[in-house]
């Protein structure tokens, strides 16, 4: 994992924001002029935020053109299924890796040739993170694995200043069709803390003391420096690195840990990988006194997107 490369200051103003961004949505819906929100058996394109700043700031609200219609206009309902299904497909193209190990005994790699992110086929796709999940008027939506804004080949010494674990949950989220429901960015800390402040009304934050983690949650942990911020301390008044990973299975008693959870993140040894997370009987990541069962991470939050289905209705059709 790698560190986050804007400091999100003017977290406070983001509040604001994303709610007058989400009010002025359910507006247009009461007024009929997204038809969707009407009706279910049509579909119009979704608007959201075009931008988001590293100060918390957002752009105005527009149609992305580098979404697709089946995300944008919701072909199928946001639904927990397709976006754990969503993330796992990333996994597989990247070889299926599973990442368990502490991530302080894991070395950089030797060679540029050893790293994923900058093979032929997955910089690339890489690219199609920053693209798809970030705001069109973004800097970063024209990154790579392995290059910047102008195409120009960046050194793997520097990858940190172009890490893409956020993008990844950024994507996974806009293709599942979360459209206004998430704020995308290249940070984690901006989600975490708009979920924590209730600045989006499309995703919450838990504590992982009192909520098992579902199928679809986002759970989140600081990094550095910020390992020690717990769910009490949500939100901040700042930007702070983190990681979060898309829950993909529950309810799992198998190796390494027995009683565990899986997810699924973006950028973990230069990939998209799996880690297994230890729960107790009941699903839970964290004792009830916020003691985190995983010597690994010492989990923060639990993101809960408010999804409209728990399934895909027509998989398999």
């Amino acid at each position: 994992m790698k560190a986050v490369r804007h400091s999100g200051n003017g977290q406070q103003n983001q509040a604001a924001r994303w709610r007058a961004a989400f009010t002025g949505w359910v507006g247009l819906c009461g007024l009929g002029l997204l038809a969707a929100c009407a009706d279910s058996s049509q579909h119009s394109p979704a608007l959201t935020p075009m931008s988001q700043y590293a100060n918390g700031q957002t752009g105005p609200l527009g149609y992305d053109t580098h979404v697709p219609a089946f995300a944008s206009e919701n072909f199928a309902p946001f639904n927990r299924q397709d976006v754990a299904a969503i993330a796992l497909r990333e996994w597989r193209m990247f070889g299926s890796p599973v990442a368990d190990a502490d991530p302080h005994d894991r070395p950089e790699p030797s060679s540029p040739s050893l790293k994923p992110e900058r093979l032929p086929g997955l910089w690339q796709r890489i690219g199609e993170y920053w693209w798809i999940g970030q705001g069109p008027d973004e800097n970063e939506s024209r990154w790579t694995g392995r290059t910047d804004g102008n195409g120009t080949l960046f050194s793997p010494l520097r990858d940190g200043n172009f890490a893409w674990s956020a993008a990844f949950i950024s994507y996974v989220m806009r293709i599942g069709g979360a459209n206004i429901r998430f704020p995308y960015s290249p940070n984690h800390a901006t989600y975490i803390n708009a979920a924590a402040s209730g600045s989006n009304q499309g995703i919450s934050a838990q504590n992982p003391a009192d909520y098992a983690p579902r199928l679809g949650d986002i759970l989140c942990v600081g990094r550095g420096k910020s390992r020690s911020i717990t769910y009490s301390m949500l939100p901040t008044s700042y930007g702070f690195p983190a990681h979060c990973g898309i829950v993909v299975a529950t309810g799992q008693n198998a190796p390494p840990f027995g009683r565990e959870i899986s997810i699924v993140g973006g950028n973990v040894d230069d990939a998209v990988s799996l880690t297994h997370v230890p729960t107790d009987s009941t699903g839970h990541v964290s004792s009830s006194d916020g003691q985190s069962y995983d010597s690994r991470y010492p989990w923060c939050a639990v993101l809960t997107p408010r999804y409209d289905a728990e399934a895909d209705p027509n998989s398999g059709q």
